[in-house]
Formats: C-alpha cells, sequence, structure tokens
C-alpha cells in the first residue's frame, strides 16, 4: 500500500495518544477508568454510587472518554446504557511512549558517552569508570 494512502488507513498514533493522555489528565476520569477495570461495565449512575462524584459530572467525563475511544457505550435494559472499557487507545498511547523513549535513548547514550571521554580526555590520570580498580 502507498505511505499516503496506509496514512489514511491507520489511526494517527500521536493524535490517539494525545486523546488518551488528556482523558487521563483528570484524577476523576482515571478513578472511572479504574472502577471500570475493577467493577467491569457499569452505568452512570453505577459508578456514581461507587465514587465520590455526582452522576451528572461522571455522564460529563464518560462522554469525554468515549470521545477518546477508552470507553464504549451498549445498550442495557430499560434504555440504560453500560460503559465498558477500551484498551486499543491505551495500547496506542503506549506504543507512542514506547517510541519516543526510543527516540531519546539513542541520542542520551551518545552525549553520556561524549562526557565521559570528554572528562577521561580532561583529566589523563584520571582512572576510567568502566574499569575495575586496581589499587
Amino acid at each position: 500500500m502507498p505511505p499516503d494512502i496506509q496514512a489514511l488507513a491507520e489511526p494517527d498514533i500521536e493524535a490517539v495518544a494525545e486523546q488518551v493522555f488528556t482523558a487521563l489528565a483528570d484524577p476523576s476520569r482515571r478513578a472511572i477508568l479504574a472502577a471500570l477495570a475493577s467493577g467491569g461495565p457499569a452505568t452512570a449512575t453505577d459508578l456514581a454510587l461507587r465514587l465520590p462524584i455526582t452522576r451528572q459530572a461522571i455522564a460529563k467525563h464518560l462522554a469525554l472518554l468515549a470521545g477518546a475511544g477508552l470507553v464504549t457505550a451498549e445498550p442495557g435494559e430499560r434504555r440504560r446504557v453500560r460503559y465498558r472499557l477500551r484498551s486499543a487507545p491505551m495500547q496506542v498511547a503506549q506504543q507512542f511512549l514506547a517510541a519516543l523513549a526510543r527516540d531519546w535513548d539513542s541520542p542520551l547514550n551518545a552525549l553520556k558517552d561524549h562526557l565521559d571521554r570528554g572528562a577521561r580526555g580532561s583529566n589523563p590520570t584520571a582512572p576510567d569508570p568502566t574499569r575495575g580498580h586496581h589499587g
């Protein structure tokens, strides 16, 4: 598949990660996600009974979490909507962080090596910290 078509077919990892990080930035939303993770699918009313958050606030938080793809709404009995966790966006955010860490590892290791060489070069009698001390 050509790169421009592939880019359209795959979700924008950075955009998904941004939505996930925005959703996770709020402690109330993290509490809602934790409640869903531990107790399984629940309605906004169920969550309000378990958390120190009003049902109206939970409904607003659930809308944002659904927008980020972290929860999905499922129709339940008597027109009650149950919310269920979705792990896919969290996995995309993890991939984003892993790629970011890889991007940082190489330059940081190169900087460390450069600084180590410079420190040994400025003091030729200084022992090499990578070798055992013979003393």
